[in-house]
Order: structure tokens, then C-alpha cells, then sequence
């Protein structure tokens, strides 16, 4: 025999067990040698059924409780979107949040659950104006459970055969409506890292020595360029690639929060003169705060004379592009070298689901591969072009095409545009509501979906706006948020904005809301600070 067979026989030996059984669990005496001495100890082993007679009864019971107290109950209009309760209240109310060495029986993890369900934010809730997401769709929602039930990583066709294929329809589909028809696409871990991806592989088509050679590889320090009201996450990303914020040149704005093209051609050429090199611009397709669409197809004449990639944010109001209504908002978008699109903000998909698109074919995988021979090896037996993961940043990377594919195949392009123009239409009619209504000051009229305004209570009314006047005013919207979360009736944001004081800033992305939801929200603001 030889050594290796006989050390393993020892090892197994080294086990001594003894009945009886305890439930599933097998009570085994064993003597353990360190080579010095023997201990005999008592261990608990599991031992599990087999697959194919395991009933499920936990999830059996917790299925009914998600479809019916999760889904049904939270998107009922006479139900709370929250049940708010302070930090400190809910952690004692949450007894059972610690983990202990012992397990959990079944029952006390159900009642578990029933406190999850409750005091969380019932984001598919009609009245959760919130964020820029929200909404649910059952269809979405049996695609987010199919993919966890099948569990797979999206990197290979070897091991998610089906989505690797469904990934290349949907970027097809999303290409199409972005004019980049010979492009490409990887789906992201959202918006954020999408607007990374465009601002990593511009700069490798600038300077594809970077990638071996790292930042010292450059003469001049690059500059991005982006509008002053863009999403915070282009400054993150400056940070994360090594750009760095002293080198992220912002743009002005108009009144409406658009960016300036004129203001950007002489950016640009302060760059220049400072010895810089500026290499990307980023424009924005309906803003976080104020909904405000970049003039792009402008932009991009300036990215043209200077010979700049164009990188366009449609995080949140690229969906626009599947309306015929509203998609000239993005005129021009054919002409970018990149896009950010967010399915689960005005599509409605579940979180998360976002996508870099780009008309420069095979870009991604030459920027981003690192050609893991354990993983991507050349001379399988299928066609390897469907392993798509030397296109991404990740290695493990989550499937959040079924959710998308399922909502789109359920609903067409045909149902989308409906969907979407619903949207749109709800916060013009929002808009008109609040400049007949008394109380109520718009701050501008809607691009995309956001309406921004004021609520003057009676006790501000028909004063002079001065300075005090505004500043008193600024505590309007705090003190009403507050109430309404405490209430549980709704829940819309607000913020300052440059010179502006604290305002409503009302998103309009479920696609189930309705002109009686928007009734309801100026009902019931009028409600909560009438006595302020």
C-alpha cells in the first residue's frame, strides 16, 4: 500500500462513531491524536437528507408571507409606505438581529421575516416617490426569483448558457434605441460603475499604454469634463482611476441646469492652456435633482472639434429613448461614444439593473481583459465568443438580464413606451396642478420625470420675499417630510440646489402612478404643513 492510500485510512479511522441518532444529528464520539496524546471529545455532525426528498417547508412558508405582506399589502394605496421608527426603537424591537453559535428554529426566522416585511420601505408602494427608482412589476419580479433559484455567474457560456445568449438580445435591443448599432454592452453593478467603465475605456482608447504601463506612462495630466450639476459618481470615478478631482473640470449650467456647450469649448481650452490634456466630456441625460437634459447633440460638435470622446449619463433619463414623445431629448445620442442606461430606474426593473453601452466595438474586453487561462481558455469545445467576461471588471458577476428580458418580453416595445409616456405625462399634469394650486411654487417646468416646487404655508403667504422669508422657508420641506414619514402616507425628497433653498423634488418612475396619485400628493402636503 502506499503512503498516501494508508494515511488517508488512518485518518478516517480516527472516527469512532457511536449511535444513537438525535433528530438529523448523529451524536459521534471520536478520539483526536496531535501526535502527542489522544483526546476524546463529543462533536454533533449533521447529516442531511437527500436532495431529492428535501420538502422546503421553510421556504414554503415564507413564499405565501413575501407574495402576500411583502408585494400585495405594500403596494396597496391605503397602506403605509413606511413604518418608520427611529434607529435606536427599531434595533430593540429587533431582538433577534444578533447571531449566536446555535441556529434558528424555523417559526422564530418566519416571525423574523414578518419584522423585515414591516418596518421596511415599501419601494413598489404607488406613493414612494423617493428615489429614482421604485415600482414593482410581477413579471420582474419572477425574473429576479428564477435567477436566484438557478444561481449562476454570468462570465461563461459553460455555466449560464442561456444568458449569455439573452445578454446579447437585450444589448442588441438597447444598442438599437441608442443608434450605436455595431457597438456593445456590459451590464453593471449600477450606474456609478457604469460611468467608470465609459470614463476607463475612453481614456484606453486615448492611451491604450495605460493599461500596461499605469498612469506614469502619460506627458500631461488628462482632464475630464462634466457638467456642474452631473451625478457625484464622475468625481468617484476620477478618484478610483487615479484622475483625480483637481483634474475634473466642471461646466456651467443654464437656468434650467443644462450645460453650457459655449461654456465647454472654453473649458476645454483652459485645459489646454494649463498644460492639460482633456480627453473626455460627460453630459447628462435627465439630472438626479431637477430631471434637466444636457443639449448633447450640440455637445457633441464641441467633442467633434476638439476630438473628445463623449460619454452621455442616461442613468436615469435614457429610457426616454423608447418613447417617440420624448426621446428628442436626447438628439444627438447616436453621435456619443457611450452611454449609462439604468433599466431599473424608469424601466422598472428591480435593483439593480444598469448597462454600459458603447459604439466602439470589442473595446471592452481589450481595455478590461486580463486573459485568465482557468477561466477563458481559447480552444473549448463551443464558441468561446460568448464568454463575455474578460469584457468586464468583475469575475464573479450577477445575472440581471432575466428580470429585464422577462419585463420586456411581457410587456414589448409597444407596452414600455405606454408605460413610460404614463410617466412623463403624470408629472406634467403634476406641474399644472401645482401653478393653479394655492401654496405651491414650481420651480421649473419638467424635463424628465422630476417636478421640483415649494410648499409656502399659510403663515408665509403673501409676504415679501425677502432673505428671512427664504430662509424660513427652507425649513418648510424638512418639517414636512418628517411628518409624512411619521404618517407613513408617502415619501418624496427634498434638497437645496445652488442658490435654491430646500424644495420637493417629486420623481415620478412607478409606472402604475396615476393623475389620482398626484392629486393625493398635493392633498396631502397641503394636509401636513397647513399649520406651519
Amino acid at each position: 500500500m502506499d503512503s498516501f492510500a494508508k494515511d488517508e485510512i488512518d485518518e478516517f479511522n480516527m472516527l469512532k462513531i457511536s449511535e444513537p441518532m438525535v433528530d438529523n444529528r448523529k451524536v459521534v464520539q471520536s478520539e483526536i491524536s496531535d501526535g502527542n496524546c489522544q483526546k476524546n471529545i463529543l462533536v454533533e455532525k449533521h447529516e442531511k437528507l437527500p436532495l431529492e426528498d428535501t420538502p422546503f417547508p421553510f421556504l414554503k412558508s415564507l413564499i405565501p408571507m413575501m407574495l402576500t405582506d411583502g408585494l400585495e399589502e405594500g403596494r396597496k394605496r391605503n397602506n403605509k409606505v413606511v413604518e418608520f421608527v427611529h434607529p435606536k426603537e427599531l434595533k430593540k424591537r429587533l431582538d433577534w438581529m444578533e447571531i449566536s453559535g446555535e441556529g434558528t428554529e424555523d417559526s422564530k426566522l418566519l416571525d423574523a421575516c414578518a419584522d423585515i416585511i414591516k418596518y421596511s420601505v415599501k419601494t413598489g408602494h404607488p406613493r414612494f416617490c423617493n428615489q429614482l427608482f421604485g415600482g414593482m412589476d410581477e413579471y420582474s419580479l419572477a425574473g429576479s426569483w428564477l435567477t436566484e433559484v438557478l444561481n449562476t455567474s454570468q462570465y461563461t457560456y459553460e455555466v449560464a448558457p442561456v444568458f449569455t445568449i439573452m445578454e446579447k438580445s437585450i444589448y442588441k435591443k438597447l444598442l438599437s434605441f441608442a443608434g450605436f448599432e455595431n457597438g456593445e454592452g456590459i451590464f453593471c453593478p449600477g450606474g456609478s460603475v457604469a460611468n467608470m467603465y465609459a470614463i476607463n475605456i475612453a481614456r484606453y482608447k486615448r492611451h491604450p499604454e495605460i493599461k500596461t504601463k499605469g498612469m506614469t506612462a502619460l506627458e500631461k495630466p488628462l482632464v475630464l469634463l462634466t457638467s456642474e450639476k452631473c451625478h457625484f459618481s464622475i468625481k468617484k470615478a476620477a478618484i478610483l482611476l487615479g484622475i483625480g478631482t483637481d483634474y475634473v473640470y466642471t461646466v456651467k449650467t443654464d437656468a434650467r441646469g443644462c450645460m453650457i456647450p459655449e461654456d465647454l469649448d472654453k473649458r476645454i481650452e483652459e485645459a489646454y492652456d494649463n498644460g492639460l490634456e482633456p480627453f473626455f466630456v460627460n453630459a447628462t441625460a435627465g439630472t438626479t435633482v431637477r430631471g434637466a437634459y444636457d443639449p448633447i447633440d450640440k455637445i457633441a460638435d464641441v467633442c467633434k472639434k476638439h476630438r473628445l470622446w463623449l460619454h452621455v449619463d442616461g442613468a436615469w433619463g435614457g429610457s426616454a429613448l423608447m418613447s417617440r414623445t420624448y426621446r428628442h431629448y436626447l438628439k444627438g445620442i447616436e453621435r456619443a461614444d457611450s452611454m449609462t442606461w439604468d433599466p431599473h430606474k424608469l424601466m422598472g426593473a428591480p435593483l439593480q439593473c444598469a448597462v454600459i453601452l458603447t459604439r466602439h466595438k470589442d473595446i471592452l474586453k481589450q481595455c478590461n481583459s486580463a486573459c485568465a487561462a482557468y477561466l477563458f481558455q481559447q480552444d473549448k469545445f463551443y464558441d468561446v465568443s460568448y464568454d463575455t467576461g474578460d469584457m468586464s471588471i468583475q469575475c464573479s458577476r450577477k445575472v440581471d438580464v432575466l428580470k429585464l428580458w422577462m419585463l420586456w418580453k411581457a410587456k414589448g416595445d409597444t407596452g414600455f413606451e405606454k408605460d413610460i409616456d404614463n410617466a412623463f405625462h403624470c408629472s406634467r399634469y403634476l406641474a399644472q396642478k401645482l401653478k393653479r394650486t394655492p401654496g405651491f411654487k414650481l420651480l421649473d417646468e419638467p424635463q424628465c420625470t422630476n417636478v421640483c416646487f415649494w410648499y409656502i404655508p399659510h403663515s408665509l403667504r403673501d409676504q415679501p420675499e425677502t432673505e428671512e422669508w427664504w430662509q424660513k422657508l427652507h425649513r418648510v420641506a424638512p418639517a414636512i417630510k418628517k411628518r409624512m414619514m411619521e404618517n407613513g402616507s408617502m415619501m418624496i425628497g427634498y434638497q437645496p440646489d445652488g442658490k435654491y433653498v430646500n424644495f420637493f423634488r417629486m420623481i415620478v418612475t412607478n409606472l402604475d402612478t396615476t393623475e389620482e396619485d398626484m392629486d393625493f400628493l398635493v392633498d396631502e402636503i397641503s394636509r401636513l404643513g397647513k399649520d406651519l
